[in-house]
C-alpha cells in the first residue's frame, strides 16, 4: 500500500492526511452510536438485521468495530515515527476508512448479505491494516515494533473465529475471549511503553524528582505472566488455577502502574488520566479471578477490561495525539477532562451493574449515556481539529513528547 499521495489532494482532504484523523474521528463517533443502539436492542425495543444475537452484535462492534479503528489510527501515527517514513496518507488510507465503513454496515446487515459475506468484508480490514503496517516497520527497519503486527493477526484470527463460531455454535464465547485478551496485551505492550515515557518527559521538564523506572525485566515478567493469565482464561475461565495466576498477573500490574510514578502527574490531567485508564488492566484481572471461584458474575472484569481499560486508554491516546499532532498545546482542557470523567463514570457505573443486580437498569444507563457523552464530546471537540488543520502539524516526535 503506497504511502505518498499528491501534495494538492492533501490540501484539499486534510481528513486523510494522517491516520489518526479520520480513525479517531469516526471511531469515536461509532462508539457512541453503537452503544446508544445497544440499550434499546437490549432491552427488546428495537431489532437489527444481523445474523449475529443481540449481545453479540454489541461485543463484536466494540471488539472488532471501534478499537481496531482507534487501534488504526494510532498506528498509522505512530509507524512514522517509529521508521522516519512517510505516513500512509491520500487515497490508500481513504481506501482502508472506506473497508472499515463496509465492515459496520455488512455486519449489521449480515442478514441480508450472508454471514460469509459479512465475516469475508469485516475481515479485510484487520488483514489490511496487519500488512500495511508490516511493509511499513519492514521498509524501515523497525523489527522490535513488529509484535505489534503479530498482536494485528491475532486480533484478525479472533474476528474471524467471532463469525464461524456464531454461525455454527449460535453464538460467539471462546474468540470473544481471545479478542478481548488480544486488547489487554495491546494495551499491556503499548501502554507500558508510552505511559512512562510521556509521564518522564513532563516530570523531567515540569515537576523534578521521582521519575518512572524504565522498561526492563519486571515489566517483561508483568506482561509474560499476564499473557498466562489470559490463555488460562481463554481455555477454561473457572477453576482455581486461573483464578491463581489472575490474582498475581493483577498484583503484578498494580506494582508496574506504582513504578511509573503516576502519584506524581495530578496537575496534568493528561498524563493522569493514562494512569487511571491502566489501573482498570490490573482490576480486570482481579475481578476476573473473583469470578473464576465463582464470586462474582464474569463481566465484571471484563467491563472492567473493556470499558475500563480500553475506553478510558482510548480516549487518553485520542486527545492527547490529536492535540500533539495538530500543534496545540499538549494540556487537558476543562472540556477534555470532562470527557474523561464522563469515561471513568461509565466505566464504573457497567462493574457496579454487574455487581449490584438490583440497580442494574439505572447502572446500565448511566454507563451507556455517559460512554456516549464522552465519545460524542471527543467528537464534537475535537473533530474541527481532526478535519481541518487549524495549526501546521509538528513533527511526530515533537508531537509524542
Amino acid at each position: 500500500m503506497a504511502s505518498h499521495s499528491h501534495p494538492r489532494t492533501l490540501e484539499a482532504w486534510p481528513l486523510f492526511s494522517y491516520g489518526f484523523r479520520p480513525f479517531f474521528l469516526l471511531g469515536s463517533l461509532y462508539a457512541g452510536l453503537a452503544v446508544l443502539v445497544w440499550l434499546p436492542l437490549f432491552y427488546g425495543e428495537i431489532a437489527l438485521s444481523s445474523v449475529f444475537a443481540p449481545r453479540d452484535w454489541h461485543v463484536h462492534e466494540m471488539l472488532f468495530g471501534y478499537l481496531p479503528a482507534v487501534i488504526t489510527g494510532f498506528l498509522f501515527t505512530a509507524i512514522p515515527n517509529w521508521t522516519g517514513r512517510l505516513p500512509i496518507r491520500g487515497k490508500p488510507l481513504m481506501g482502508l476508512v472506506a473497508v472499515w465503513l463496509a465492515g459496520r454496515v455488512g455486519v449489521t446487515f449480515s442478514a441480508h448479505i450472508g454471514w460469509l459475506a459479512a465475516m469475508l468484508v469485516d475481515a479485510s480490514f484487520l488483514l489490511l491494516v496487519a500488512a500495511a503496517a508490516s511493509r511499513e516497520i519492514l521498509a524501515g527497519r523497525n523489527w522490535r515494533n513488529m509484535k505489534v503486527v503479530i498482536l494485528l493477526l491475532l486480533l484478525l484470527a479472533a474476528n474471524t473465529a467471532f463469525h464461524l463460531e456464531a454461525h455454527l455454535e449460535g453464538a460467539a464465547d471462546v474468540s470473544i475471549r481471545v479478542g478481548i485478551a488480544v486488547v489487554v496485551l495491546l494495551i499491556s505492550l503499548i501502554g507500558g511503553r508510552i505511559v512512562p515515557s510521556f509521564t518522564r518527559n513532563w516530570l523531567v521538564r515540569e515537576n523534578p524528582g521521582r521519575l518512572p523506572a524504565p522498561f526492563g525485566r519486571f515489566d517483561i515478567v508483568s506482561i509474560a505472566v499476564g499473557a498466562l493469565a489470559l490463555l488460562s482464561w481463554i481455555v477454561s475461565p473457572a477453576g482455581i488455577f486461573t483464578a491463581g495466576i489472575m490474582v498475581v498477573a493483577g498484583l503484578l500490574h498494580l506494582v508496574r502502574l506504582a513504578r511509573w510514578a503516576g502519584d506524581r502527574t495530578g496537575r496534568e490531567r493528561l498524563l493522569l488520566i493514562l494512569h487511571i485508564g491502566y489501573a482498570f488492566v490490573p482490576l480486570g484481572f482481579l475481578l476476573n479471578a473473583a469470578a473464576a471461584l465463582g464470586q462474582i458474575p464474569t463481566s465484571a472484569g471484563i467491563h472492567a477490561w473493556m470499558v475500563g481499560a480500553a475506553g478510558v486508554m482510548t480516549l487518553a491516546v485520542m486527545t492527547r495525539a490529536t492535540l500533539g499532532h495538530t500543534g496545540q498545546q499538549l494540556t487537558a482542557s476543562l472540556i477534555t477532562q470532562a470527557i474523561y470523567a464522563a469515561v471513568i463514570i461509565a466505566a464504573i457505573s457497567r462493574i457496579c451493574a454487574v455487581l449490584e443486580p438490583a440497580h442494574s437498569k439505572g447502572l446500565l444507563h448511566m454507563a451507556a449515556f455517559s460512554w456516549a457523552a464522552a465519545f460524542f464530546g471527543f467528537a464534537l471537540t475535537f473533530g474541527p481539529l481532526l478535519i481541518g488543520s487549524r495549526k501546521p502539524e509538528r513533527s511526530p516526535r515533537k508531537a509524542a513528547a
